[in-house]
């Protein structure tokens, strides 16, 4: 009975094992699932977190976009900050025009009474201003605005002479009416003398004298006062100077050109000697020039103390006399251009990379340190800023008859002032 009994409670009963198994089982696969249950929740917050760091990325780009005004995928990275401006670190060669019609003008040839009328666009019947809108931005330094008033301290009993041609005319011009617009418009403030070879313009509270001395050549010529004289009948004394010289001592600062007018021609005729000496000898443009200013930088070495005076050398002011080098086929150079060029590095024909290559040369043997104002590249882009038609020829206005027929009239060597020659003055202004 006893054994039957434990048999029959044996049937009724799961043994152990099996319950402990089965139990087993049912709590790892209730792991299991809840693990994967984890997984894909923590997968699908992930996900959609994801989705949100887009959607933010997206919705950041587009309003970026938006304020630069570019498609999301060619926004600029932010620019680096610029430093300031360091004689000995920027390059003003390398730098970018931008356009700002809100610029406000230091002058216009209305409020500066000294502006020649040959280079007056604005008085002379330009219909366009645009050109006196942009600024010159160096890539790496800030260019400091010229200031009118700190430019007079530096001034203040001293005498800023510019030796050259017609284009440091116009740079005289324009550095005149800069410091003019800081100085009361009373006789007992100012004063003005002008000649053909010498003018000087007097501030007198400050005791400061801005001179210009007229001397296309730098050295000696039969042109130098009948500038009229063709360039075939042009004859240089390329080793004589002092009779330009002896005006240029004692000034404390001073500011040479001369390029252009070696430029009339593939030769040039030149004597040694005086010029009543019958023969002359043809040499080439720029042989001559490396003569004559080989001259020059043998009077400053010999002649100018650089502790007290500062020298300063102007390169290449370029022509625009060629439209097909700036892409506008049948052109008239510079005739009609109302805009700068804007391809960056632009180098065209009206910049002569051998006279240069003298320019550079022969000051880098001189023993007086000279500055070399670099104002080629900059001056490459704006084909806009030539006087070109509202100029005058032969002491006269341009005629409207003469205007049109631009293909005579159109000047693309000299520069409106107001222009790009107050852009020269401001980096002179920096290095000062």
């Amino acid at each position: 009975m006893v054994q039957l009994s434990a048999i029959k409670r044996v049937k009724g009963r799961a043994p152990l094992s099996v319950v402990v198994a089965i139990i087993g089982g049912l709590a790892l696969a209730g792991i299991i699932f809840t693990e994967d249950l984890r997984g894909l929740t923590v997968k699908e917050k992930a996900t959609e977190n994801q989705r949100e760091k887009k959607r933010t990325s997206l919705r950041t780009e587009i309003r970026t976009s938006a304020l630069l005004s570019v498609e999301p995928e060619t926004a600029a990275p932010p620019p680096v900050p610029k430093m300031a401006f360091n004689a000995s670190r920027c390059s003003v060669t390398n730098g970018y025009w931008t356009y700002d019609r809100s610029k406000k003008l230091p002058y216009t040839d209305q409020t500066c009474p000294y502006v020649d009328r040959q280079d007056s666009c604005q008085s002379n019947g330009r219909p366009d201003t645009d050109y006196l809108y942009w600024d010159w931005h160096l890539d790496d330094c800030i260019l400091p605005r010229f200031d009118p008033v700190s430019m007079l301290e530096k001034l203040r009993g001293k005498r800023i002479m510019f030796v050259g041609d017609s284009l440091l005319l116009g740079q005289w011009l324009s550095f005149v009416c800069l410091v003019n617009s800081a100085v009361p418009d009373t006789p007992d403030a100012k004063s003005m003398e002008r000649s053909r070879t010498l003018s000087v313009y007097t501030v007198k509270e400050y005791n400061a004298t801005v001179e210009f001395y007229w001397a296309p050549f730098l050295v000696e010529s039969n042109s130098d006062r009948n500038i009229s004289l063709g360039a075939s009948g042009r004859v240089l004394h390329v080793d004589a100077i002092e009779g330009h010289a002896k005006h240029w001592r004692r000034a404390d600062i001073l500011v040479f050109d001369s390029y252009v007018w070696w430029m009339t021609g593939y030769s040039i005729k030149t004597v040694w000697g005086s010029f009543g000496d019958e023969g002359y000898e043809e040499l080439d443009a720029w042989v001559a020039y490396r003569l004559g200013l080989k001259t020059w930088a043998n009077w400053v070495d010999s002649n100018i103390d650089h502790t007290a005076t500062r020298v300063f050398f102007m390169s290449i002011s370029t022509t625009h006399m060629r439209s097909e080098d700036w892409g506008r086929e049948g052109g008239i150079r510079c005739y009609n251009e109302t805009w700068p060029i804007t391809q960056r590095g632009y180098f065209g024909s009206g910049s002569d990379r051998r006279m240069m290559e003298v320019m550079s040369g022969v000051l880098g043997r001189m023993r007086v340190p000279i500055t070399l104002l670099n104002i080629t590249q900059l001056t490459e882009h704006r084909v806009d800023a030539h006087v070109s038609v509202y100029t005058e020829t032969g002491g006269l206005l341009v005629t409207d008859e003469q205007k049109a027929d631009p293909q005579q009239y159109t000047d693309c060597i000299h520069w409106c002032v107001p222009g790009v020659p107050d852009t020269w003055n401001q980096l002179l202004y920096a290095h000062l």
